[in-house]
């Protein structure tokens, strides 16, 4: 095998992709705060595309993090030069691609003083963020800025010293402020409705804290567009890396991901951007149309598959929609509870979405698991699948498998599967999940008590009535009934 390298680009086999232009020219314009296997598999990519037509050399990733984690991250990524091994997985076959377009990786410290000075740099221009749907502060009943958080509060008392990616971002900015540096684009790239709208208002109230002069200048005068990403990459495990093994690559961090991308993005960028359109992506006045039906459909749909699938010992997505009580209970609930509540877009109407994302969620050659998908159920049902019962509450549209898929998160988070073997921690707030969730055994309503989450909708007789019905079924008479009673109604 070969160990991925500068150096040995030359050496790979033939039939790996790997870049065609000179990379010790690539001057740095983003940094990106997550550097992760999607990152890697979707906006890397697009901009490795571009640079392979010669174009946006002056464009490079900057990779950055503010967790213990990233630090092993980074070691990993600039022993190979920042290279990354991307393994398309089809079930025609298997190709592989060496992307380029990272050349650096900020060191990761207490204080963030490396992050902050390299966002700080005129060179930087946009700021990119895959921080997961919990990494935003955002209190999940509300959905406003969580001004309470300890992290906020840190970086608020220390602002020279912030321990989030936020904070950092806002010291920066204050450096370029004050410098006549000017400012730079904030852009998520997370599964996030309004995602520019939240990371706005995430860094303005910040700032707003400790600095309300800076606030205003950061609202004035940064952009933070809309965006929508799309592509199914699974976690990278001895599967992955035997992949990356078999294409003669000695690669520490492949990534393995569908044969399916889309990028949807408002033109909003006070400081220039890549031409991202040459390689696909779409921009467009209408991403809040396209988030609404991916949230819904694709990462709710997620939701919906993967707790039956823990429960029932499933062991990967496409084995859940070949098994038929769960491939079931994913149509009906997106044609008779999700579908009423999303908009056509130019590519896709709901119909023509819902077999888009069938025929992906099905693909074998994608490993993705139900583990991985029902990962932070905290922060994803309040984010993909609450809202949507709040429209058909509030509309008068069925909620009967939406309540259904609340049961079985709440049977899930118990911690037993049917066949006895244990479901390990899955969440940040796993311990109080698991006792919320043993309480509701007896007593369903427990789990909807928990207030953070849930909100007033304990107090929603046709959603809570629902919800306790399924969860006493599931209890009494096993997942596998009780799909089949709701599918078969």
């Amino acid at each position: 095998m070969i160990r991925l390298s500068n150096p040995t680009l030359s050496a790979l086999p033939e039939r790996v992709a790997r870049p065609a232009y000179d990379r010790a020219a690539l001057t740095p314009g983003i940094v990106h705060i997550g550097l992760g296997n999607f990152h890697r598999a979707h906006q890397a990519w697009y901009l490795h595309r571009l640079m392979q037509r010669g174009l946006d050399h002056d464009w490079a990733i900057v990779g950055a993090g503010v967790r213990p984690h990233d630090a092993t991250q980074r070691e990993k990524l600039l022993a190979q030069d920042g290279l990354s091994t991307l393994i398309e997985l089809d079930p025609s076959g298997t190709s592989a691609e060496v992307v380029g377009s990272m050349i650096d990786y900020v060191p990761v410290e207490g204080g963030n003083a490396a992050l902050i000075r390299r966002m700080a740099d005129p060179a930087i221009r946009i700021v990119a963020l895959t921080v997961t749907e919990g990494g935003y502060y955002i209190d999940p009943a509300t959905r406003a800025f969580d001004a309470a958080h300890p992290d906020m509060r840190h970086d608020v008392a220390h602002p020279d010293r912030p321990c989030t990616a936020f904070g950092a971002m806002v010291a920066a900015l204050r450096a370029r402020r004050d410098q006549g540096i000017g400012p730079f684009t904030g852009l998520s790239c997370d599964n996030i409705q309004g995602n520019g709208a939240v990371l706005r208002r995430t860094l303005v109230s910040l700032a707003r804290a400790s600095d309300p002069d800076l606030a205003g200048w950061i609202d004035a005068h940064c952009t933070f567009p809309n965006s929508m990403v799309d592509c199914i990459v699974p976690a990278t495990g001895p599967r992955e890396l035997a992949l990356s093994h078999g294409f003669g690559i000695d690669d520490a961090v492949p990534v393995t991901h569908e044969n399916f991308r889309q990028w949807v993005i408002e033109d909003e960028f006070c400081a220039g951007r890549p031409a991202w359109e040459r390689v696909g992506a779409t921009f467009s006045d209408r991403v809040r149309d396209y988030e609404a039906m991916k949230i819904r459909m694709l990462n709710a749909g997620h939701q919906i598959i993967g707790h039956p699938g823990e429960i029932l010992s499933v062991a990967t997505i496409s084995q859940c929609m070949a098994q038929p009580l769960i491939h079931a209970l994913f149509r009906k609930v997106q044609r008779d509870e999700i579908m009423p509540h999303v908009e056509p877009v130019p590519d896709f109407t709901p119909e023509a979405y819902l077999d888009l994302i069938t025929r992906r969620f099905s693909n074998p050659a994608i490993v993705d698991t139900p583990r991985r998908v029902a990962f932070d159920g905290s922060s994803r049902h309040p984010g993909f699948v609450l809202p949507i019962l709040r429209d058909g509450l509030a509309a008068g549209t069925p909620v009967e498998g939406l309540a259904l898929v609340e049961a079985l998160w709440a049977r899930m988070c118990e911690g037993t599967r049917e066949d006895g073997s244990v479901i390990e921690p899955n969440d940040p707030l796993w311990e109080t999940l698991r006792a919320a969730a043993t309480a509701a055994r007896d007593r369903p309503r427990a789990w909807l008590e928990q207030r953070p989450i849930y909100g007033d909708l304990t107090e929603a007789s046709r959603f809570a009535d629902a919800f306790e019905r399924w969860l006493e079924k599931l209890w009494s008479e096993g997942c596998e009934a009780v799909l089949r009673a709701y599918t078969t109604a």
